[in-house]
C-alpha cells in the first residue's frame, strides 16, 4: 500500500484507468477532455511567476549579468545544433523506412484540414521572433508569453542586481513568494494522476485504437526515432560531459509520466525546474534555459516535423529533389522554433512549412490529424527530456552546477567528506 502514496505510481494507475475508460467508454472523452485541460490550465496558471522569480532571483543572487549573456549564448548555439541533428535524423529514417509507400489519399476529410491552413496562412515567422519584446509586460504575465516573460525577467533581475545592497529587502521578499508559489505547484501535483486520467480517457475515447493501425508503420517508425535520438544522440551528449542519462531519466520520472499522461511537456515545466536546482544546477542557468527551451529546443517537434513532410511525399508520390530537402531543413530550421508559441503548433507549423515549400499538397494533413494525438507524448517527452540534459550540459560548461550534490541526488553516489571513514 506504500507505493500507492508515490505520485509516479498514481499517475501509472491514472493512465492505465484512462486508457480503460477511453476504450470501454468512449462517450466519456469531452469530460476526460476537459478534465485534462482544467489540470493543465492550473499548472499554466504558475508558470509565468515561477519563470519570473526564478530568473530574478538567480541574476540578482549571482550580480553577474555577464555570465547570463554567455549562459543565453550557449544554450541558443547548442539548441540550434542539436535540433538540426534532430531534424536531420528525422528526414534520414523516414527516407530509410518508407512510412507513407502504401498509404491511400484518397477521400481526405478537409474540413480541420481548411481550419489549419488558414491559422498556417496567419502566422507570420519575422514577428514571432520581434514578438519576444513586449509592449506591455502585464498582457505578457496575463497571456502567459513565456519568451516576452523572459525578456523582462532578465532586464528585472539585472537591474536589481544594480541596487547592491539596497535591494536585499527586495531580494528577500521575492523569495518568501518564490517559495509560496512552489508550494501551490505542489498542492497542484497531487492532481496530476486525475490530469492524466483524463488526457488518455480523451485520447483513446476519441480517437480510438483503430486509427493506430491505419497508419501505424508512421507512427512506429517515428517513436523508434525518438527513442532512438534520446538513448543514442544525447546519451552520447551526457556520456561527453560526464553524467548519466538514464539515473538523470530516473530523476524526472514522475514529470516525464506526468508528460505522458498530459500528452503536453508544460504541466512538467515547474518542476523540472525545481528538480534541478535540487540536483545542484544554478538558479539563473536553470530560470533562463528550461523557459527558453521550450521554444528553442523542441527535438522531438523537429522530429515529428520532418517525418511528416517526407511521409506526405511518399503518400502523394513526390520525388523531393536534394535542393527541395535542403531547402525544407533550413524552413523547419526556423519555423519549428515558434511551435511551441502556437496553439496546435505540430499541425499549424506543418501546414505553414508545406505552404512555404509549395510541393506537397495541405490536404495530405487529413492523413494525419487522427494519429497526430497519439504521436505527441513522444513528442513531449523527448522535448523535455532534450531540455533537461541542455540545462545539465550548460550548467557543467559553466562550472555552475554544485558536483557533490548532484552526484549524490541525481546519480545516487554518497560523497565521502573524510578519507578513511
Amino acid at each position: 500500500m506504500k507505493y500507492l502514496k508515490i505520485l509516479y505510481v498514481q499517475v501509472i494507475i491514472g493512465i492505465s484507468l484512462g486508457i480503460l475508460v477511453g476504450w470501454l467508454f468512449p462517450s466519456f472523452a469531452p469530460t476526460g477532455k476537459l478534465i485534462s485541460e482544467k489540470f493543465i490550465d492550473l499548472i499554466k496558471m504558475i508558470i509565468a511567476p515561477i519563470i519570473f522569480f526564478t530568473i530574478v532571483l538567480g541574476i540578482a543572487g549571482a550580480g553577474d549579468i555577464k555570465k547570463v549573456g554567455r549562459v543565453g549564448g550557449k544554450g541558443l548555439l547548442y539548441f540550434e545544433v542539436v535540433t538540426t541533428l534532430a531534424l536531420i535524423i528525422g528526414l534520414l529514417v523516414a527516407h530509410l523506412v518508407h512510412p507513407g509507400v502504401g498509404v491511400t489519399s484518397s477521400n481526405l476529410p478537409s474540413e480541420k484540414v481548411v481550419k489549419i491552413a488558414n491559422q498556417a496562412n496567419e502566422l507570420n515567422w519575422v514577428d514571432f521572433f520581434t514578438h519576444i519584446l513586449p509592449d506591455n509586460i502585464f498582457k505578457s504575465f496575463v497571456q502567459g508569453d513565456i519568451l516576452q516573460i523572459l525578456f523582462f525577467s532578465i532586464l528585472f533581475g539585472a537591474g536589481l542586481s544594480k541596487l547592491g545592497s539596497h535591494g536585499t529587502s527586495l531580494i528577500a521578499s521575492f523569495e518568501k513568494i518564490n517559495k509560496v508559489i512552489f508550494n501551490i505547484m505542489k498542492f497542484i501535483m497531487h492532481l496530476a494522476p486525475i490530469g492524466a486520467f483524463g488526457g488518455m480517457a480523451y485520447t483513446i475515447g476519441q480517437f480510438g485504437f483503430g486509427t493506430l493501425l491505419l497508419l501505424g508503420k508512421l507512427m512506429l517508425s517515428f517513436y523508434i526515432t525518438v527513442f532512438l535520438f534520446v538513448f543514442v544522440v544525447l546519451n552520447l551528449i551526457c556520456k561527453y560531459n560526464g553524467f548519466s542519462l538514464w539515473n538523470l531519466l530516473k530523476y524526472i520520472k514522475e514529470e516525464l509520466l506526468i508528460t505522458l499522461g498530459a500528452s503536453s511537456s508544460e504541466p512538467a515545466l515547474p518542476n523540472i525546474m525545481l528538480k534541478l536546482e535540487a540536483a545542484g544546477c544554478d538558479k539563473s542557468v536553470v530560470g533562463l534555459l528550461i523557459p527558453a527551451g521550450y521554444s528553442f529546443n523542441l527535438d522531438g517537434t523537429t522530429i515529428y516535423l520532418s517525418m511528416c513532410i517526407i511521409f506526405l511525399a511518399q503518400v502523394f508520390n513526390i520525388d523531393l529533389s536534394l535542393m527541395q530537402q535542403l531547402t525544407i531543413i533550413g524552413i523547419l530550421m526556423i519555423t519549428s522554433k515558434g511551435a511551441a508559441g502556437v496553439t496546435g503548433s505540430g499541425f499549424i507549423v506543418l501546414a505553414s512549412t508545406l505552404a512555404a515549400i509549395k510541393v506537397i499538397p495541405v490536404e495530405g494533413l487529413a492523413l494525419l490529424i487522427g494519429v497526430d494525438r497519439f504521436m505527441s507524448e513522444a513528442r513531449a517527452i523527448t522535448n523535455i527530456i532534450g531540455n533537461t540534459v541542455a540545462t545539465v550540459v550548460i550548467a557543467k560548461s559553466e562550472n555552475a552546477i554544485n558536483e557533490p550534490l548532484y552526484q549524490s541526488v541525481v546519480e545516487n553516489k554518497s560523497i565521502t567528506l573524510t578519507a578513511g571513514i
